[in-house]
């Protein structure tokens, strides 16, 4: 398997190094951190730990366990859950969801991430764990597992209540945990859609969706006590940013914050390919073997994440055998290629054998003689 041995210091100590280069992001906020999904890397910061309110950016951890549990088998995206009494009572935004109305966790993923539904958090969360308290419970499990040292949850939806607080990093650390399910971009990157047959409409909450290039999720936030909030996912040339945005006065301010963070990450960073799986990148000689040489390929995809001005000086060194000796099995790690950036490496990938080279006996040798003589 790759070794990705860019350690997140080093990485952070190029991206540090690099940030003169050009201006910092302008925005009205109270916290801000931006993310590269691919490396967990923080590509800018502000305040990033103080604990806040985090409104309905909170069900992006809901949305996490949802998928965890689809991805486990407990459910699936045609199960049907049904709507109780406490869901039904849910103030603030809603899909309006009656009590025993029956719904799939499709629908009621569509809306909670298109529309926000607290409704719909607290059918799925009884669904899942009986009750919303226990499902609450699975949720702050969920972050200490996660190292989210700077959140406590009380509810599953966001609404403000005393004690349920997160931080920018906290979020961006659950909204990468949740990119990795890559189904819930279906869901996040819908502009426009409807429930109950076509009946009720739904328009995404998050308008970086229609207005931003490259947008991808990820959930928008607002409560007289959190303000105006939103982690937002985008991707570009193979770079997938998550700009967390906490307490800014108003939606708008939100939305010009995230834009701001996200444009400062796709102007001053490149997701950089360095190997990639499968594809041959030398041969070498087998001594003793049924065939003559062996190709070596990469064992994995390797990236790097690279301030823009450091692109073109990454160098790479491949450090294969003059020969081998069979047999060979495939897949057998047998070299690697290094890339390094200032002296510091940055990625390493294995090569390995491309087939197996089984060794040659008596048998194999009077055929190999017998097959070029016939050829002469």
């Amino acid at each position: 398997m790759l070794k990705k041995i860019i350690s997140f210091f080093v990485v952070s100590a190029l991206i540090l190094a690099a940030l003169p280069a050009w201006a910092a992001p302008e925005y009205e906020a109270k916290s801000v951190l931006l993310m590269d999904f691919d490396s967990g890397a923080v590509l800018y910061e502000d305040n990033a730990d103080e604990q806040l309110p985090p409104a309905s950016v909170t069900k992006v951890m809901t949305m996490l366990l949802i998928m965890e549990a689809i991805d486990r088998g407990e459910i699936g995206y045609d199960t049907i859950v049904t709507a109780s009494e406490r869901a039904k009572s849910m103030g603030g935004s809603t899909i309006f969801l009656d009590t025993n109305e029956q719904m799939t966790v499709n629908d009621l993923l569509k809306g909670i991430a298109v529309a926000s539904g607290n409704d719909a958090c607290v059918a799925m969360a009884e669904h899942l764990a009986g009750s919303v308290e226990a499902f609450v419970g699975k949720m702050n499990e969920r972050a200490a597992q996660l190292g989210m040292t700077n959140t406590h949850f009380v509810n599953c939806n966001g609404l403000d209540a005393e004690g349920h607080y997160s931080s920018a990093r906290d979020i961006a650390i659950m909204s990468r945990e949740l990119m990795k399910h890559s189904d819930i971009f279906k869901y996040t990157t819908i502009w426009m859609d409807s429930l109950r047959g076509g009946a009720f409409q739904l328009a995404n909450t998050n308008k970086l969706i229609r207005f931003y290039d490259g947008a991808t999720g990820l959930k928008t936030g607002s409560t007289d006590g959190a303000l105006c909030c939103i982690s937002a996912t985008a991707k570009r040339d193979g770079l997938h940013l998550i700009a967390v945005v906490l307490g800014s006065p108003n939606s708008k301010a939100r939305f010009a914050a995230a834009r701001e963070l996200l444009n400062y990450g796709f102007a001053g960073f490149r997701s950089v390919k360095l190997g990639e799986k499968d594809k041959t990148v030398c041969s070498v000689p087998v001594k003793k073997g049924v065939k003559s040489q062996v190709a070596l390929i990469s064992g994995d995809d390797a990236s790097a994440l690279l301030p823009v001005d450091k692109v073109n000086m990454v160098q790479t060194d491949t450090q294969a055998p003059q020969s081998l000796q069979a047999p060979i099995k495939k897949g057998d790690a047998v070299g690697k290629v290094t890339a390094t950036l200032d002296g510091e490496v940055i990625a390493e990938c294995r090569l390995v054998a491309a087939e197996d080279v089984e060794r040659r006996n008596v048998f194999s040798y009077f055929r190999a003689v017998l097959l070029r003589f016939m050829t002469v």
